[in-house]
């Protein structure tokens, strides 16, 4: 008789007790599967890799060759980033800042020229000369065309915008001043000296501090710009000479281990190494150079002579509108009352012989020795002439002392006009030597970061290739 297969999951019944009936055994719940084994991460396995991969020589090449490789692209990377940057700063010093800085002074100049030049037409009378007419005309389109070119080159929302903004408000204000100073002046109304001693009011008080303000700024991105360009590019010379170590450690660990003396690709790999790393320091050396020469012989001269000139022309100024006010103007120093023009025309002068021996200090060539020196005996002799004309105008002769400023031959004009001619060709003197070093210091790392990282890379190459030649021995 057959008996029905039972299921293998049914429970079997233990034999029974004597005289206890037989219970069937209870299923319990069913056991859970068995956790899978956690996953290593990438990071982990890749090390158990490397270290396994390590223990054999094959595997020790491929970790050498591929740590030198990183080493020589690394150090032309950096080498290219760190060059490109001051090479963009050196470009930026000799087409952007110093010519910007250039500009403001030249605004600053221009503005104080037109005054000067319109307060001496003022003294002429009704008959302005035609030539003081001009050279006023010449200054204000001078002063607007610089700041037009500074506010192409100004940040949107930087201080220096703002100035040029507040300088352009203040341009027209200031020309219609003077043409009303003009027109009463021609009229024979004395309200004429009182309009131009607002315009210069306007002048001395508002725009050439605002002129001041843009030149000083630009000077700072001048700093910034030379900051940037000079300081020796470390990180890349660490690079070099760390990846030239390694180079050598892995050509004397080939040689130790095969007695070969020379492995072909670790000595090109070197050799380019070594190049750019020579290029890069010789190259920077040099630029470095060019361009602390240019501000050692150039900016530093160009900044002295600008502040002579501008002295020279406040002077000017302050001259001849001690004419025009005649002593309705004082100032109250230590208790005593003196003329107010007369007193800033003092410390202008005192600027200006100042500015001058500076100036002398710094030419290092007859070429810019000759005007500064020509510049101080024309300071001298108008400190003279300025002098006696003081003394007229102070004993009542105010005619004799008008003649002596303006007047046709051996003026005060002409010394003035003697030490502005002057320092304009120190200037332009300085202004070449400018030119000729910071150009010399940017074309010393022309072609450094592009050669910088073809050279590299084929040092790379050379430390892969001789590394792979090592390989082969093992196939």
């Amino acid at each position: 008789m057959t008996h029905p297969p039972q299921s293998a999951a049914a429970p079997v019944a233990g034999p029974a007790a004597p005289g206890i009936p037989a219970q069937p055994v209870q299923p319990g719940p069913p056991l859970p599967p068995p956790a899978p084994p956690a996953r290593r991460s990438a990071f982990a396995e890749g090390t158990d890799r490397l270290r396994a991969a390590a223990t054999t020589e094959p595997g020790r090449l491929r970790i050498i060759g591929a740590v030198l490789a990183l080493l020589v692209v690394a150090f032309g990377a950096v080498t290219a980033w760190q060059c490109d940057q001051r090479a963009s700063a050196a470009d930026d010093v000799l087409h952007r800042s110093q010519p910007l800085s250039s500009g403001a002074a030249d605004i600053y100049r221009s503005l104080a020229d037109a005054n000067t030049a319109a307060s001496s037409g003022f003294l002429a009378g009704g008959a302005e000369p035609a030539a003081t007419r001009d050279r006023y005309e010449k200054d204000i389109s001078t002063a607007a065309a610089g700041l037009v070119t500074a506010a192409a080159n100004a940040e949107p929302g930087s201080a220096s915008e703002a100035t040029i903004a507040r300088l352009n408000r203040l341009l027209p204000e200031y020309k219609g001043l003077i043409e009303r100073a003009r027109t009463y002046n021609r009229q024979g109304y004395p309200v004429g000296g009182a309009y131009l001693r607002y315009a210069n009011e306007k002048m001395q008080q508002d725009m050439l501090p605002a002129a001041e303000d843009l030149y000083i700024r630009e000077n700072a991105r001048l700093d910034a710009d030379y900051a940037d360009a000079t300081p020796y590019p470390w990180a890349a010379i660490a690079l070099g000479v760390a990846a030239l170590a390694a180079l050598g450690w892995a050509q004397r660990r080939d040689f130790l281990r095969t007695n070969r003396v020379l492995n072909r690709g670790l000595v090109a790999a070197g050799s380019a190494t070594l190049a750019a790393l020579l290029w890069l320091t010789v190259g920077h050396t040099f630029a470095r150079a060019g361009l602390d020469g240019s501000y050692d012989h150039g900016i530093r001269s160009l900044t002295v002579l600008h502040d002579a000139r501008i002295a020279s022309l406040k002077a000017r100024g302050n001259e001849n509108l001690s004419l025009v006010a005649r002593g309705a103007e004082t100032v109250t120093v230590d208790g005593e009352q003196y003329d107010a023009y007369y007193h800033d025309f003092d410390k202008d002068m005192a600027a200006l012989g100042t500015g001058l021996s500076r100036a002398a200090r710094l030419a290092d060539d007859s070429g810019g020795t000759a005007p500064v020196e020509a510049a101080q005996d024309s300071a001298r002799l108008w400190s003279r002439r300025h002098t006696a004309a003081r003394t007229d105008d102070e004993n009542g002769d105010y005619q004799q002392a008008l003649d002596e400023v303006i007047g046709a031959k051996g003026t005060t004009g002409e010394c003035f006009d003697g030490v502005d001619g002057d320092l304009a060709r120190a200037i332009g003197h300085a202004q070449g030597e400018f030119r000729r070093a910071a150009t010399a210091g940017r074309d010393a790392m022309t072609g450094l970061p592009a050669g910088a990282a073809v050279l590299t890379l084929l040092g790379a190459a050379g430390a892969l290739g001789g590394i792979g030649r090592r390989l082969s021995e093992y196939r």
